[in-house]
């Protein structure tokens, strides 16, 4: 994506109304993307990526994309597998580079919160079915790509 002029980017985390802290951390990301880029903030990803589909876009974050999700169907048990289910489709017929920003998990202690072990779970999920409908995955460590899922060879 770094070659594409034009890029779209969807920012996925909650408006910073009230906080001011977030709302500055917000503002110093926004001014170091690249003059070309438009910024989309929604938590549709797929109905985006759906509509839209020969824009290359890049989606950060899936934290923030699943905390909206979650906070819609309920985090006491609701279900985000139809969630999921569109977004892992609409990237499916997605024609145009795509990249995808995601926390990893369960690198550490088990969560001590009945949430914090739901958002474990489930973002758990959702990177291993869209690593499957992905041609690439890379995991950073410490500022460096590991490549988890490189890019297969055309024969």
């Amino acid at each position: 994506m770094a070659g594409d002029s034009s890029v779209r980017y969807v920012a996925t985390g909650a408006p910073a109304d009230t906080d001011s802290a977030w709302a500055l951390r917000v503002a110093a990301h926004r001014d170091r993307r690249p003059a070309t880029w438009s910024t989309v903030e929604t938590a549709d990803v797929a109905g985006l990526l759906r509509d839209e589909p020969h824009t290359a876009t890049l989606v950060d974050d899936l934290g923030g994309w699943l905390t909206a999700a979650l906070d819609r169907r309920g985090w006491a048990g609701g279900s985000v597998a139809t969630d999921v289910d569109e977004l892992v489709s609409a990237v499916d017929g997605f024609t145009a580079p795509l990249t995808f920003v995601s926390p990893e998990v369960g690198l550490t202690v088990v969560a001590a919160t009945a949430s914090a072990r739901r958002f474990t779970d489930e973002l758990g999920t959702l990177n291993q079915r869209l690593a499957q409908c992905c041609e690439q995955v890379v995991l950073v460590v410490a500022g460096l790509p590991v490549w988890v899922k490189p890019t297969k060879a055309l024969n």
